[in-house]
């Protein structure tokens, strides 16, 4: 009996929707854990903590946000492109924003023997796409241009801005944890409740050890929803499943040395197509779906 066909559009849209769902999850744990601050301490303290949570994460991932391309590309030393001497990917990169209807992204390269590529940038007019020397080397023609159609995938699906949103979110919740937990220490006052106050107040602290870790694995589910849906958005554009689907073969099957590994900085690492480290991970701390489950999608499209 044959399998089930796999449609793209449905894949992205499903993986869409999920991704909201999981963000709506962090914004429920950020009111859960502010209303229970609020029960708990002293109406002052808990402003202060929110009103500092919110101007720290906003500043701070907004700096990165609009930079960050050019933090990616700086911390793998990546170089631009050679229309010439990378005519290949450079042909790669035209068809794909042709069919995918986007503005042709800056190319860049990165010297590495091991099969890997990142898409960076705020929105498609300021995309940049970089793939590795090994990717260019073990590659062929279909592979390249699904691994750049993946990345085109990130593009169109504005997923730069997407997990922007979703590191505020988990950063707002990590910073007002942190600042409750440490204002324990210099006597944040608590509201005279008797009994019931301080029950509040350990369920407080609970929250506040519980709510980034939680927060935390929601942003990896939601990195590894934005593969996916990456991966369909590929199909969408090549209309060709086998191109990417052979490609992640090769990726599963690499070899890399420890020396080309340590080019890679853990920041940067969720962006790339797959996790350079090739961490042993859980399915729960993975920024990344397994390798197999994104092969066997791609058997179906």
């Amino acid at each position: 009996m044959k399998s089930e066909r796999l449609s793209f559009q449905d894949e992205i849209n499903r993986n869409k929707m999920k991704s909201t769902l999981l963000i709506a999850c962090v914004l429920v744990f950020f009111i859960a854990f502010g209303y229970v601050i609020s029960l708990a301490l002293d109406p002052g303290y808990f402003f202060s903590i929110m009103i500092l949570a919110i101007i720290l994460s906003v500043t701070y991932t907004i700096i990165s946000y609009y930079n960050a391309d050019k933090i990616a590309l700086a911390s793998v030393r990546a170089k631009p492109a050679d229309r010439i001497k990378h005519a290949a990917l450079f042909n790669a990169v035209e068809n794909m924003s042709i069919a995918s209807g986007l503005p042709m992204p800056r190319v860049f390269i990165m010297e590495s023997e091991q099969i890997n590529a990142f898409a960076s940038g705020r929105d498609p007019r300021h995309a940049v796409i970089c793939v590795t020397t090994g990717a260019l080397q073990k590659l062929n023609k279909q592979e390249l241009e699904g691994v750049v159609a993946h990345e085109m995938g990130h593009v169109a699906n504005f997923d730069i801005r997407f997990m922007t949103l979703t590191a505020i979110m988990v950063g707002l919740v990590a910073i007002a944890a942190e600042m409750f937990l440490r204002s324990l220490w210099f006597g944040g006052e608590k509201r005279d409740n008797g009994n019931a106050g301080a029950v509040l107040f350990v369920i407080a602290i609970f929250f506040a050890i519980l709510a980034p870790i939680a927060t935390q694995l929601i942003q990896f589910a939601i990195s590894r929803k934005r593969e996916f849906g990456a991966d369909a958005s590929a199909v969408k554009f090549t209309r060709y499943s086998p191109g990417l689907r052979s490609a992640l073969i090769k990726i599963k099957h690499d070899s890399f040395s420890q020396q080309d590994v340590k080019r890679y900085p853990k920041a940067v690492a969720p962006l790339f197509i797959s996790d350079p480290f090739r961490k042993k991970l859980s399915a729960l701390t993975s920024t990344h779906p397994p390798i197999e489950d994104r092969i066997r999608k791609l058997e179906k499209m």
